[in-house]
């Protein structure tokens, strides 16, 4: 058996989640969706010899890459036909290892989505990816030389602006969260969507649990997990209908739910201590962070940001303070514990992607595909605005302390050296 394919084999627990390597970065923002990776040489403000390398890629789309050991894997698509590419390229140069195409069809997209805004998840076995449109939504699953293990149809996609959660693993199953349009007021002809989380085998893609959710409105958030004082493990989901949702990653029950969003959820939960982090908002404003203590018996909300809050980009964590980016090109410094804005600076530019923090450094991509990175403290300071030459609604990933960076349709690798 090779490497990759029995590394982790017999510790894959639920726990693995939050003690992965630095080697891999195997979900959307890594390690438990933390967007947290380990100090590397990655220049701040990088040059043209700084680069690794630039690949031109199929199509285009959002989904950030994931790497494991000397593989990285991300989604692409035909923006004009749906067709969805699933790709393998080598960490050392770029080059594509394998690429397969599957046809699925075009529908309703927002604006500033795509056919390929899911991010993959990874393990020693397989990559996992989704999709969907109008009349399927997709989970597959492929070896790491691109051969279908298995696939899994779970219907309709109803929703106002597209697919774009992303499956995480948990132990042996893999879990996908499908909140979708459930107000026929909107929905004229068609049935309202079947919200539902759903956890499948890893190995097989057999059901191993499912969890029936009431939803009006679509959301895209991907699960984390939560050790609570008492050393149990939860899984947190963020949704529209239900708040700051806390299920048994064993059946799927839902243990309790704070209600803390009163518009769309995108972003994804965060851990910063003992406290969940979760967002809510819309394109027009009235975007809110809240933080919930699911401790002490009640869970409930300890503090709310209302001003400069994020609706897309998910939060990161640095020891006992909290960065907020929001969408419109302001940052925050807030005290964990208190919410209190401890610093706020105005950097400019426009954002989908989410933060990630490497050492004590911020990096985000601008929608204008600007790359933005400022010191982790309240003073915000910005130590490098890089253009990457193409528009970005993708976060960034580090894994071996490489960075990759995705653009709308090229991949580029910096740093490491």
């Amino acid at each position: 058996m090779s490497t990759r394919h029995s590394v982790l084999a017999l510790a894959f627990v639920c726990v693995a989640v939050f003690s992965l390597s630095a080697q891999e970065w195997s979900r959307f923002r890594g390690p438990n969706g933390s967007g947290i990776a380990p100090d590397a040489k990655i220049p701040s403000a990088p040059k043209a010899n700084d680069l690794n390398w630039t690949v031109q890629l199929p199509g285009m789309g959002h989904s950030s890459p994931v790497i494991w050991e000397d593989r990285i894997y991300l989604m692409s698509a035909k923006p004009d036909t749906g067709l969805r590419y699933v790709m393998c390229l080598d960490t050392k140069d770029g080059r594509t290892i394998w690429q397969r195409e599957f046809a699925a069809g075009a529908s309703h997209l927002h604006s500033k989505s795509s056919y390929a805004s899911c991010t993959p998840a990874v393990d020693e076995m397989h990559v996992y990816v989704a999709w969907a449109d109008d009349e399927e939504t997709r989970l597959m699953a492929l070896t790491h030389d691109g051969v279908i293990s298995w696939s899994v149809n779970f219907g309709p996609w109803v929703s106002q602006h597209g697919f774009g959660t992303s499956p995480m693993l948990c132990g042996d199953k893999v879990i996908i969260s499908l909140m979708q349009l459930g107000d026929e007021r909107k929905l004229k002809d068609r049935p309202a969507g079947n919200s539902r989380l759903v956890a499948l085998d890893r190995k097989t893609g057999e059901k191993v649990w499912e969890t029936k959710r009431d939803s009006d409105v679509a959301a895209y958030s991907v699960p984390c997990l939560y050790k609570g004082k008492d050393g149990k493990e939860i899984l947190i989901c963020n949704s529209s209908a239900h708040g700051i949702a806390a299920h048994d990653p064993e059946t799927g029950k839902q243990l309790w739910a704070e209600q803390v969003f009163n518009m769309r959820s995108v972003s994804s939960p965060v851990i910063a201590g003992d406290l969940i982090l979760g967002s809510s908002g819309s394109g027009g404003g009235g975007n809110t962070v809240s933080a919930v203590d699911p401790n002490g018996g009640q869970p409930k909300m300890v503090w709310r940001m209302a001003r400069q809050a994020s609706y897309v980009p998910t939060p990161v964590t640095y020891d006992d303070k909290v960065f907020v980016w929001y969408d419109k090109g302001i940052v925050s410094c807030l005290d964990a514990k208190t919410g209190k804005v401890l610093g706020q600076k105005r950097v400019g530019g426009n954002y989908y992607g989410s933060p990630i923090r490497v050492g004590d450094r911020l990096f985000c991509i601008s929608e204008e595909g600007n790359l933005m990175v400022v010191s982790a403290d309240p003073e915000l300071n910005v130590l490098g605005e890089t253009s990457l030459g193409e528009g970005s609604e993708s976060t960034p990933s580090v894994a071996n302390g490489v960075m990759y960076l995705r653009t709308y349709s090229n991949l580029i690798s910096l740093g490491g050296k």
